[in-house]
C-alpha cells in the first residue's frame, strides 16, 4: 500500500494531497454541507464530523484519521442508501441524494489518502450516478483529476476467467446468429442526405413519418476515434451500470455495477454471455466522450431547451434486443459501430401489438417480433410496419410514440437524442 497522501499514478509517482486538496474549500467554515431537503437529525452531525476530520491537520489526514473518514463514509452511504430506495426514485428527497453524493466525497478522500485511487475512482462513480451534485460538482472534478493519474487500460485479449460460482447468462441466439432479416422495398424506411431543417421539420416532424438521415454525423469525432480499445483507455476504470441478459423482458435480466474494463472482458470479448451497457448518464458522467458526438441541429425545431434533451448510450454484443416499446419523446438514433436491424410500428396499432398490462411495462408490447405467437396475439398480422438495417454513420428518427424494436447484428455502439 502507498504511504498516506500518495497515490500510484501513470507513472508510479505519487499524486500529491495538495492537488485533490484544491479542489475543496480552503477553509472548514467554506465546505457548507447545504441539503436541498429535510434530512434525519443524526444525519448533520455524521456530515460535520467527517468534514472536521478532513480538515484537522495540515496536509493528508494520517492513517488513523483516513480509517475513521472512511468508516463515517460507510455510515452515510449505509443510510442514505437506504433512503434512496425506500421509494420510487423519483421520489426520492435530493436532500438524500446529496447525502449520500458527500458520503461517497468522503469515502474517495480517505481512500486517496490511503493510496487507493481506483476505489476512489469507483466512489465517484457511485455518487455521480445515485447522487445529487455537490459543492460545484466536486465529485466530477475528483474523478477526473484522479484519472489523469491512473494509468490507461488496454483492451483485454481474450475472455477473463468468471469469479467462482458466478451463473452466467447465457444468450438466447444460437451459436450462428441468424442473418439479418431482409427488407423488403415496400416496407423500407426512407432515407435523406442532410435535409434542410424546413423539409425535415415539413415532411418529417410535423406528420410524424420515420426517415433515416445520411451524412448528418459524418463529422463526428467518434466516427474515426472510438472503438473497443478506446473505450478501455479513456473510460475502463469507470463505474457503470449494466444490463445482464439478451432483452429486459426476460426473467433473468438484472442490473450490476461494474467498470467498463470488466463489462468489456466479460461481455464483449466472452461470447458465452450477454450485457449490455444501457446507460442515461454516460455523457454526463464521462464528458471526454460528450466530445466526441455532436446534439443533431434538428433538435431545434423542439420546444425544449438543450438541456431537456437527454442522450443515451447503447453498447453491446451482437444478440442483445430491445423487445417493441414505445418511448414519450421524439427520438433521434445515431449508429456510431456496427449494424442494427429495426422494426417500427406507427401508435395507430397499438391495440394490434398487445401492450403489457401492468403498469411498469404498459409502453412495450408482450409480442416476439421476429417469432411470434399468432395463436395468442393473432392481431399482430394486421399491423403494418416499416424497417432498416441501421449502418455506421446513420441516423433514424423515430417518432414520438412510434413503437419500436432493435436488434444489435453485432457489436454495436449507438447513441439516442430524445426531445420534445
Amino acid at each position: 500500500m502507498a504511504a498516506a497522501g500518495g497515490a500510484e499514478g501513470a507513472g508510479g509517482g505519487p499524486a500529491p494531497w495538495a492537488e485533490v486538496r484544491a479542489l475543496l474549500p480552503c477553509a472548514e467554515e467554506g465546505l457548507t454541507l447545504a441539503l436541498s431537503g429535510e434530512v434525519e437529525g443524526c444525519v448533520l452531525p455524521l456530515l460535520r464530523r467527517a468534514r472536521a476530520l478532513l480538515y484537522s491537520q495540515p496536509g493528508p489526514p494520517d492513517a488513523a484519521a483516513a480509517a475513521a473518514l472512511g468508516r463515517l463514509s460507510d455510515v452515510l452511504r449505509d443510510y442514505s442508501w437506504e433512503k434512496l430506495n425506500a421509494v420510487p426514485w423519483r421520489e426520492v428527497g435530493k436532500g438524500w441524494r446529496q447525502v449520500y453524493a458527500y458520503g461517497c466525497l468522503f469515502g474517495a478522500l480517505a481512500e486517496v489518502a490511503a493510496g487507493r485511487p481506483r476505489a476512489a475512482v469507483r466512489l465517484c462513480d457511485l455518487g455521480l450516478l445515485l447522487g445529487a451534485a455537490v459543492l460545484d460538482n466536486v465529485l466530477a472534478r475528483l474523478v477526473h483529476a484522479l484519472q489523469l493519474r491512473l494509468p490507461r487500460e488496454m483492451p483485454p485479449r481474450g475472455s477473463l476467467p468468471r469469479v467462482e460460482g458466478e451463473r452466467p447468462f447465457q444468450r438466447v441466439r444460437p451459436e450462428r446468429p441468424p442473418p439479418p432479416p431482409t427488407v423488403q422495398p415496400e416496407e423500407a424506411i426512407p432515407h435523406l442526405h442532410c435535409p434542410s431543417l424546413e423539409h425535415f421539420r415539413d415532411n418529417y416532424l410535423i406528420p410524424e413519418r420515420p426517415v433515416v438521415l445520411d451524412g448528418v454525423m459524418d463529422h463526428w469525432p467518434c466516427m474515426k476515434k472510438w472503438s473497443v480499445d478506446y473505450f478501455c483507455q479513456v473510460a475502463g476504470c469507470r463505474t457503470v451500470p449494466v444490463e445482464l441478459g439478451a432483452r429486459y423482458t426476460d426473467e433473468e435480466w438484472s442490473q450490476q455495477l461494474m467498470t467498463v474494463s470488466d463489462f468489456i472482458s466479460q461481455y464483449i470479448m466472452d461470447e458465452n454471455s450477454v450485457g449490455y451497457l444501457a446507460q442515461h448518464q454516460l455523457f454526463d458522467q464521462i464528458p471526454e466522450l460528450k466530445e466526441d458526438i455532436s446534439i443533431p441541429d434538428y433538435c431545434c425545431l423542439g420546444e425544449g431547451e438543450e438541456d431537456d434533451i437527454t442522450i443515451n448510450a447503447w453498447f453491446g454484443p451482437g444478440g442483445t434486443i430491445s423487445p417493441l416499446h414505445q418511448d414519450p419523446q421524439q427520438n433521434f438514433l445515431a449508429q456510431v459501430l456496427g449494424r442494427k436491424y429495426i422494426r417500427l410500428y406507427s401508435p395507430q396499432d397499438s391495440e394490434n401489438l398487445y401492450p403489457h398490462e401492468s403498469q411498469i411495462l404498459h409502453n412495450t408490447s408482450q409480442v416476439d417480433v421476429e417469432d411470434p405467437d399468432l395463436v395468442k396475439f393473432p392481431n399482430f398480422t394486421k399491423a403494418a410496419f416499416q424497417s432498416c438495417i441501421l449502418m455506421p454513420g446513420q441516423i433514424l428518427f423515430i417518432p414520438v410514440k412510434y413503437w419500436h424494436y432493435v436488434r444489435s447484428l453485432e457489436l454495436s455502439f449507438s447513441v439516442s437524442f430524445w426531445w420534445s
